[in-house]
């Protein structure tokens, strides 16, 4: 961690390593050469063996993405689903990477919609009983309608809780200022590294295939 970025390096095997780095500055230019010396420029003060890893880095393999973040409020007011279509995944609660949460949220959500859609769908015959004519498009329509808002229903609070936790344990781990940083680093270290566990120790059920 340093002023206003942060960064991690991960060996994924033998021969290959991921590396990330994330800054507060917003004019950062989006060419690969740039970004590299950018990235070295504030890593300056790390081992010679980290920037090593950053100056033999392909230009290829460096990207810019802009972090994208949705205020909780947004999803207690707005709509996840309307009529026959529902959003997930990012387009459902894009976060700051400071949970590690992204991508398993994600299939959080897939586990639900299956879920929440299948109920709905689920005819009397499936379940065992008869039934004297098929469901009509109107009929399928309501049922799947019905689906995405019991989707929307169990997803919405889990998703507000994702996003607020990621923002606020970002904020504290890389604010840059006095106050922020003493509280970050006297009292709440501790804290804000349960808070992460907390929120990966998630549940949200089974898929049954039947």
């Amino acid at each position: 961690m340093g002023i206003g970025f942060r960064s991690g390096f991960l060996p994924n095997d033998d021969t290959s390593i991921y590396w990330f780095f994330t800054s507060n500055e917003k004019d950062v230019e989006d060419d690969p050469a740039k970004l590299k010396q950018f990235a070295l420029s504030k890593l300056a003060n790390v081992p010679d063996e980290i920037k090593a890893i950053v100056e033999n880095t392909e230009l290829e393999y460096i990207m810019l993405s802009p972090l994208r973040y949705r205020h909780p409020w947004d999803l207690i007011w707005g709509n996840i689903s309307k009529g026959n279509v529902c959003v997930l995944g990012d387009a459902l609660h894009p976060m700051t990477p400071d949970l590690g949460q992204g991508a398993c949220s994600a299939l959080e959500d897939g586990v639900v919609l299956a879920r929440c859609l299948a109920g709905a769908l689920l005819t009397k015959e499936q379940s065992g009983e008869s039934t004297e004519k098929v469901d009509s498009e109107s009929e399928q329509y309501k049922k799947i309608e019905m689906g995405l808002k019991n989707y929307a229903k169990e997803r919405r609070w889990r998703s507000i809780v994702l996003i607020s936790t990621a923002y606020v344990v970002g904020f504290f781990q890389q604010g840059d200022g006095k106050l922020t940083t003493f509280l970050r680093d006297k009292l709440l270290a501790a804290f804000l590294s349960s808070l992460l566990l907390k929120r990966a120790d998630y549940d949200c059920g089974k898929l049954n295939i039947s």
